[in-house]
């Protein structure tokens, strides 16, 4: 983890420490998993993950819209609550809804913005601006687009099981803010 990171972690989120990587000023919301080797970029400004994220191995989210002035941090990107960041995707958008998935080594750049209940298939990659809209599903070598009218299933049981198992195998890194304190834990 980086010396400049300023992280705030709630209360009942997972973070796998020492093999998870956390740059820059990010905010993790209760009920957050964070894989080892998953990564957390805020190089254009702060981060805010909403509640029951889960972020897997090798993914990796960069908020970075090209600027970089540590003086000035760029806006927040505000990532809604319920998404999946599969193994090995790379998510560079401008903004994110709720209930998305970013299946494996998916791509979607910083000229992307994602609404709800949105899927990006395997391999996908969005480079070029695009603006999803809800209930959007990106598959197939050419990245073709269509929409869906599934909603996408509730995370609670896969987040439980994490939340049990990974402390087993993993140091985990403590909560840094209670939402019902004004201060954050020191």
């Amino acid at each position: 983890m980086s010396s400049k990171s300023k992280l705030k972690i709630y209360p009942k989120t997972v973070i796998c420490d020492d093999e998870s990587v956390l740059i820059g000023e990010v905010t993790i919301s209760s009920g957050c998993v964070i894989h080892p080797h998953a990564t957390v970029n805020a190089k254009s400004g702060p981060i805010i993950i909403g509640e029951n994220c889960l972020i897997e191995e090798y993914a990796t989210i960069i908020h970075d819209t090209g600027k970089v002035d540590l003086d000035n941090p760029g806006p927040t990107l505000v990532i809604g609550p319920n998404n999946v960041f599969e193994v090995g995707c790379t998510v560079e958008a401008s903004a994110i809804g709720e209930r998305n998935v970013f299946e494996c080594k998916s791509y979607v750049s910083n000229l992307v913005t994602v609404s709800n209940n949105c899927v990006i298939g395997a391999g996908c990659k969005l480079i070029d601006e695009h603006n999803l809209p809800e209930n959007t599903v990106i598959y197939g070598r050419r990245s073709e687009q269509r929409e869906t009218i599934e909603k996408q299933k509730a995370l609670s049981m896969q987040l439980d099981h994490l939340r049990k198992v990974l402390p087993n195998y993993h140091h985990i890194k403590k909560p840094t803010f209670d939402p019902k304190k004004p201060r954050e834990i020191a």
